[in-house]
């Protein structure tokens, strides 16, 4: 590639990466005078490329619409990014996975050394994932919901038993194990959440509709996540709701403000050990209201707490074997 070449790239990458940009900052970036800048714009131009330019102190460049599309150009951490967020994605999805190969061969040898080294220099010691989806899916699903068109859904429930719904979406939630989509189902006329990993197949009805007063469809996943705990415990806390849902993740409980600065905060547990201790492990002071029969674990806790302190505090004031007391004498001998 000629250095022409290269700086007519490079020029490309630059304009790509924010909306608009003053000949001189280009010259800057590109380490070339601006008269280089005007020239290099002038050959995209004549390439088919659309750049628009303002005149006035204020003006600049910017990528607008032309016959040719800009090449997509990743600087290392850009690429490495892209790459990492493709290994995460749903496993065995076939177009991440031919996305990953394709992005792998254009890598520069640089950028594939750092990818191998976290390779060779890494263990995962994660669980494979359960509830996985796949992407073409996830698109279809969420391409309904913007249009706001019905959907027929091959489902299976929890037994693994096959049905077909009809369901009027409405949007998809993202829980930290999975994907939920919120939905009218049209038989059973009611809102329902629907888990994406046991959707196997989405397809469009060409139906349009028109959802009345659909539901908050965040607050109705959380609800879902959390009504199948056998205990209960709803505190107070001195925080605004935004940082109480910084704190409660949404598969644990679900938070309502109480005034600007306070927040009610329902948690679940599986028993009133794990339930008095999810309350403890909370970074904030709180009040109980109301602890579904907890109450006696959250005592208990409270007591192995206080006596753990005490009992360090013992262990630091008594003075150890051999070491010389405040009056100079040595202990043990």
């Amino acid at each position: 590639m000629t250095a022409t070449s290269a700086r007519l790239l490079r020029l490309l990458a630059v304009l790509s990466s924010r909306p608009s940009w003053t000949n001189t900052e280009l010259a800057q970036r590109l380490d070339v005078t601006e008269r280089t800048v005007r020239r290099d714009v002038a050959r995209l131009r004549e390439a088919g490329y659309g750049i628009d330019s303002e005149s006035g102190p204020y003006g600049g460049y910017r990528l607008g619409p032309g016959k040719r599309m800009a090449p997509l150009t990743l600087d290392d951490e850009e690429a490495l990014a892209v790459f990492a967020a493709l290994r995460e994605a749903p496993g065995g999805d076939p177009a991440a996975m031919s996305a990953l190969l394709k992005l792998r061969h254009l890598l520069p040898a640089r950028v594939i050394e750092r990818l191998d080294a976290v390779d060779g220099g890494s263990v995962d010691i994660m669980q494979p994932e359960r509830g996985r989806v796949a992407v073409p899916l996830l698109f279809d699903i969420a391409t309904a919901c913007h249009r706001g068109e019905r959907l027929t859904l091959t489902y299976r429930d929890a037994r693994g038993t096959e049905t077909r719904r009809q369901v009027d979406p409405h949007r998809l939630v993202r829980s930290p194990n999975r994907w939920y989509l919120v939905a009218f189902d049209v038989a059973k006329r009611e809102w329902r959440t629907f888990r994406a990993d046991r959707v196997a197949a989405a397809q469009t009805t060409g139906v349009g509709v028109e959802l009345n007063d659909p539901p908050d469809a965040a607050d109705m996943v959380t609800k879902m996540l959390v009504s199948d705990y056998p205990y209960y415990a709803t505190a107070r806390v001195a925080v605004p709701l935004a940082r109480a849902r910084q704190i409660v993740p949404p598969h644990v409980g679900s938070c309502r403000a109480d005034g600007p600065d306070h927040t009610f905060i329902t948690i679940g547990g599986v028993s009133p050990d794990s339930l008095a201790a999810a309350l403890f492990r909370l970074p904030t002071p709180l009040s109980l209201v109301a602890s579904d029969g907890v109450d006696e674990a959250v005592r208990h806790r409270a007591a192995q707490f206080v006596e753990a302190v005490q009992g360090a505090e013992s262990d630091r004031s008594r003075p150890r074997q051999g070491v010389p007391s405040a009056s100079g004498e040595a202990h043990g001998r």
